[in-house]
């Protein structure tokens, strides 16, 4: 079987986040950094969505012998970095305000860790995402992952408690892992250590984390066929673009893309349309519009811009909300 076979290169090093929270033993970031609560709102039956508050990080190892640093590591909270590390710098650089100027958290440090990235010959990629989020309602969830050249390899099942290989490449890996109490070990650090390193870091930068920004909406038609909704600008990350056709939902022929950052602390996401030009005559289509820090949801009419394509509508939604503005500063590398 080819594959992954030994651990011949490794890279020492960890993150220590602060002198309360136990040391992060391997991090990575996904869309999963903010998860969403929906619940109706008895005015008007707009469901409001509350963001959870999560804690993220990003491993990456690549084989030695080339440009790129042979470690990364990148700390985020609800969705904004933290601070980062990479080998060729051989420093913790923290990137948020809210963390570099509070006296009761203390820098980055680093502590003894192996890194493993399992390669035969040729360029080679390991990476490890893994995190934790903190609902409203106080529940918890995590997650950990690992990738090896760009491709899901094994996962963490916080249920089983055991390790689920994505491939027949990982499943050696697995067998190895599933012998090992490394499972419980990551268990028990996403539920505990992770969830109160979170609230800690809530807590410090809540004037930050628990602001809101309202999203400006591009409405463009790309090609003939194409219908673009364009969301921009919004913190916190939850978001949600969603079409309708003559007032019920639609979901086929949509492309719901994953949600990124902009350079200012906030995000951005957009959902494309593929519809043909009869039907957009025929039919009545709408782009709908949901983020906290709107009191109704936007509803955005793709009628009423036949005929003008590739132009671009921007739609303020300061007139729908009391939600005081927001500023973020960009800190990132």
């Amino acid at each position: 079987m080819n594959g992954p076979t030994l651990p011949i290169w490794q890279h020492k090093g960890a993150l220590k986040i602060h002198s309360h929270c136990h040391p992060l033993l391997l991090p990575q970031k996904t869309d999963h950094s903010i998860s969403i609560h929906r619940a109706n709102n008895v005015n008007d039956n707009f469901s409001i969505f509350t963001a959870t508050h999560s804690l993220d990080y990003y491993f990456t190892g690549v084989t030695p012998g080339i440009k790129t640093p042979e470690f990364t590591a990148v700390g985020c909270v609800d969705g904004l970095q933290g601070g980062f590390y990479d080998s060729n710098v051989k420093e913790v650089v923290l990137t948020a305000d809210w963390i570099k100027d509070d006296d009761d958290v203390e820098h980055w440090t680093l502590q003894e860790l192996e890194v493993l990235i399992f390669v035969s010959s040729g360029i080679h990629t390991w990476q490890r995402k893994f995190g934790c989020e903190l609902h409203d309602d106080g529940s918890i969830t995590g997650y950990s992952q690992y990738a090896y050249d760009g491709e899901d390899f094994i996962r963490l099942d916080l249920n089983t408690v055991s390790w689920i290989a994505a491939n027949d490449k990982a499943v050696i890996i697995k067998q190895e892992w599933d012998q090992t109490p490394t499972a419980f070990n990551q268990k028990n650090f996403l539920e505990n250590d992770c969830i109160l390193c979170t609230k800690k870091y809530v807590d410090v930068g809540k004037a930050t984390l628990e602001g809101k920004v309202r999203p400006k909406v591009f409405l463009y038609q790309r090609d003939s066929s194409e219908v673009v909704c364009h969301a921009t600008g919004f913190f916190p990350k939850a978001l949600m673009i969603s079409w309708q056709k003559n007032g019920e939902d639609l979901h086929e022929d949509v492309d719901l893309r994953e949600t990124l950052p902009n350079l200012d602390d906030t995000f951005q996401k957009k959902s494309i349309l593929t519809v043909s030009p009869e039907e957009l005559d025929k039919h009545n289509y709408t782009c709908i519009v949901q983020h906290i820090s709107l009191e109704k949801e936007m509803v955005l009419q793709v009628n009423n811009h036949r005929g003008e394509r590739n132009k671009i509508y921007v739609y303020s939604v300061l007139i729908v909300t009391n939600e005081p503005n927001y500023n973020n500063n960009n800190n990132g590398p």
